[in-house]
């Protein structure tokens, strides 16, 4: 990547941060499945050496990353953990960009799973008065449409559950899963006879990839897919891919108690991220798809 892409935007956070920044060095994050991902130094006329994390992907993910830098002011603006703050989001020649303050993450102290429990908890307690938001975003690259809407199970049948299962319709799912995902939607009340979700603000996408510590050990929360919705979603994708530490779980159930129907509503909301990851990448994940509707349909005949 050359001077064509790194100099102009040396001069869009330059003017961002009303400071006149020179490039030092640039280098490349390996690891990402969507984005281009670089270590950016910059310096300032005092010679002081300034990081910054920097996303870059085609221009016509400009709107992904708009979303993103809008779901992380929202978190910032309510969350008690740390959220990177964005520095600058455009788009440059053929690239799209977003600029984040670089944070240097660790695997944390013992504390840190407790604090980002308690954290969780109260950034769960901040609600709207309608589930989703003020505009669609991404899961991973797949849209995820967000119509501020009244009831909850409407919300999820259409916007989650029967979202995945059209794009999966057109990817070439088997027709037992999609009639089992026909199903699943119209047995969606049975789950929430006896609980009432709120519209609490989410992180959305909260997988083990998408949290660490700074180096205090202060939890810090990336990447998100926002929305209000109901927490135990949050919950349910923490347990999917390996869970959290222990100590996360006993911090949050202390400051805000689960409900108890949660570890069968917890295969429920997994079911959407496993249906995104069947439209994304294929392979297994429709089999997953097929028996966690099969276990959560014959709970509820």
């Amino acid at each position: 990547m050359s001077t064509e892409f790194f100099q102009p935007l040396c001069e869009q956070i330059s003017e961002s941060k009303i400071i006149k920044y020179e490039v030092n060095t640039y280098s490349s994050i390996p690891g990402g499945d969507i984005n281009r991902a670089w270590r950016l130094a910059l310096t300032d006329p005092h010679g002081t050496t300034t990081l910054f994390f920097v996303k870059q992907n085609q221009a016509a993910r400009t709107e992904m990353f708009a979303a993103e830098a809008e779901g992380l002011a929202e978190l910032a603006h309510n969350s008690t953990l740390r959220i990177p703050q964005v520095i600058a989001q455009g788009i440059i020649g053929a690239s799209a960009y977003l600029v984040l303050e670089h944070i240097q993450l660790e695997r944390g102290q013992p504390a840190t799973a407790i604090q980002l429990g308690h954290g969780l908890a109260a950034q769960h307690r901040l609600t709207a008065k309608r589930f989703g938001w003020q505009r669609d975003n991404t899961l991973g690259s797949t849209v995820q449409p967000n119509p501020w809407t009244t009831e909850w199970v409407e919300f999820y049948r259409d916007q989650r559950l029967g979202f995945q299962l059209r794009l999966a319709q057109r990817n070439g799912a088997a027709s037992t899963l999609l009639r089992a995902g026909e199903q699943l939607q119209e047995a969606l009340p049975h789950f929430f006879t006896d609980y009432t979700p709120q519209p609490s603000l989410l992180h959305g996408d909260l997988w083990g990839g998408n949290w660490g510590a700074d180096e205090n050990g202060v939890p810090v929360l990336f990447d998100p897919a926002v929305y209000y919705g109901d927490r135990e979603a949050d919950l349910a994708m923490t347990e999917l891919f390996g869970g959290f530490p222990s100590d996360f779980y006993a911090a949050y159930n202390e400051a805000f108690p689960l409900d108890p129907g949660y570890r069968q509503r917890k295969d429920l909301y997994n079911l959407y991220h496993i249906l995104n990851h069947f439209n994304l990448f294929g392979g297994g994940y429709a089999d997953q798809a097929l028996r966690m509707t099969e276990r959560l349909l014959a709970a509820v005949r």
